[in-house]
């Protein structure tokens, strides 16, 4: 199935490169690996390239490069995934993230804690957004 027929929500609400990424890299993908789980995992790594997750949609990102140790690391590395948050951003970065999704106690956190209350937040935002739509 094409790949913008497959479009996460996340993405859906993303601009337009942002979508186009992740399809051309999904249908890439698809013709490598086949249909399935293996090309959107594919998808999504080449999209946190070049891309944050923010709330319930996809931010370019202000440099390009691995957004966690399990895309720096590959497909066998055994590091966890950021789930789409930048964690190799600046702690500074992070805070003015935390800040934009209101994460209360942020300025007391350290990068590690930034990271995953992101994610929470992330995650309740998306599930918002779905619940809407």
């Amino acid at each position: 199935m094409p790949a913008s027929e497959e479009l996460p929500s996340t993405l859906e609400r993303s601009e337009k490169h942002a979508r186009a990424l992740w399809s051309k890299a999904h249908d890439s993908a698809v013709k490598e690996y086949g249909e399935g789980e293996r090309a959107h995992r594919t998808a999504f790594a080449a999209l946190k390239h070049e891309y944050e997750k923010v709330g319930d949609h996809w931010e370019r990102k202000a440099e390009n490069g691995p957004s966690d140790r399990k895309a720096a690391g590959g497909r066998s590395t055994k590091a966890p995934t950021a789930e789409g948050v930048d964690a190799n951003a600046s702690k500074s970065h992070l805070l003015d993230v935390a800040k934009r999704l209101d994460i209360s106690g942020r300025t007391r956190m350290t990068k590690d804690e930034l990271v995953d209350e992101i994610k929470k937040a992330n995650r309740r935002e998306t599930a918002a957004s779905r619940k809407k739509g």
